[in-house]
């Protein structure tokens, strides 16, 4: 009836189980994109939002000292000093010099 080459029989027959491999790798792989998308990259970026808005206060703080002119600048540079320093923060340990 139909004359299919003889080469045909094999291609479809190895054809079939690599796409069923590779239809269960995609399905595999867009899982795990689903996963990490989803509960991993959270926590991190919940902690890098915390961070920024710590560093936004401090530099709203700065700029409300540089801004402000007045002779108390130099009384809230040392209130400044004395505050606990964050967790990230490096305290400043200025000695005064006395002109």
């Amino acid at each position: 009836m139909f004359e299919i080459s003889p080469l045909l029989i094999p291609i479809f027959a190895l054809a079939i189980p690599i796409v069923a491999i590779w239809t269960t790798h995609q399905r595999k792989m867009a899982e795990m994109r689903a996963h990490l998308g989803s509960s991993d990259n959270e926590s991190p970026n919940a902690e890098l939002a915390g961070r920024v808005k710590e560093l936004e206060d401090r530099v709203r703080v700065l700029e409300r000292i540089a801004t402000d002119s007045g002779p108390s600048l130099a009384a809230q540079i040392d209130a400044l000093r004395d505050e606990p320093a964050s967790p990230a923060g490096v305290p400043l340990a200025f000695e005064k010099e006395r002109v």
